[in-house]
């Protein structure tokens, strides 16, 4: 059987920054475990299978090792590839996914996310978090998926070195760590060996918990964020009641066939 391949850059405005991901369109689903095999082949953070599902679409995401609940910049990417390659003419894309309804439309040369808040609550500090961290941290979160961090500055979030085997350790899918930003509002960095992850590029799922708190700490629902990984992502974010609006560039790579 011959598949469509697509990769494209997700949250960034240069051809090769941001996070990549796979995006492979299907007809119907593929098994579990092949769809796991090509993920592993692919090698990267995340890959994307859509299916149609009446008027709108379905979603499913891969890492290398596991199927997750929620992605961003793999949905980011998908709807790249369906209007830029698919023939996908409507302004608003709606998939179906198990993190939820997830709708996806043009915001004039950038592409926007709209996915449901998922709120961290403030609980004890954590002595594994602090040895993996190598820091005192006052501020620990717990959100549906991940632990959340909050440092005093950009420049903690820079200089971390974090101790990715005890991260693993962690009861949840990772880590995010984030900060008051310099030149935007927040800025983060992601870490999810748990998912075969060590650090992710950048992490939509992510902005949907650090968007309901950076809000209440700057006292705007606009915001401006950075992901400070080594390929930098770039991030206009929006709390709109119990949602998140999560807007970015996205640059196709590659387009090819595989076979199975």
């Amino acid at each position: 059987m011959k598949l469509k391949i697509y990769i494209a850059n997700a949250f960034s405005d240069k051809k090769f920054g941001g996070n990549p991901a796979a995006v492979v369109p299907l007809n119907e689903w593929l098994s579990d475990r092949l769809m796991q095999q090509i993920a592993e082949q692919n090698n990267l953070s995340e890959t994307a299978y859509i299916i149609p599902q009446g008027d709108d679409y379905a979603i499913r995401w891969f890492t290398p090792v596991v199927e997750v609940d929620l992605c961003g910049h793999a949905t980011l990417a998908s709807a790249h590839i369906m209007f830029e390659h698919l023939g996908y003419s409507r302004d608003q894309i709606i998939f179906h996914s198990k993190g939820g309804l997830l709708r996806v439309r043009r915001n004039q040369e950038k592409i926007m996310l709209d996915f449901p808040v998922d709120e961290p609550e403030k609980i004890p500090d954590l002595e594994l978090i602090d040895k993996a961290l190598g820091i005192k941290s006052s501020k620990v979160f717990k959100s549906r998926f991940d632990y959340m961090v909050v440092l005093e500055s950009q420049s903690y979030i820079e200089e971390l070195k974090p101790d990715l085997t005890l991260i693993n350790k962690l009861p949840g899918r990772g880590l995010i760590v984030t900060a008051k930003g310099d030149d935007v509002d927040f800025v983060s960095r992601c870490f999810f060996p748990q998912s075969g992850i060590d650090e992710d590029p950048v992490t939509g799922s992510a902005h949907v918990v650090m968007v309901p708190y950076w809000v209440k700490q700057i006292g705007k629902n606009k915001l401006s964020a950075i992901q400070l990984s080594s390929r930098r992502g770039y991030l206009d974010c929006e709390l709109a009641g119990d949602r998140v609006l999560i807007s970015g560039h996205a640059h196709t790579y590659l387009e090819g066939d595989f076979y199975i």
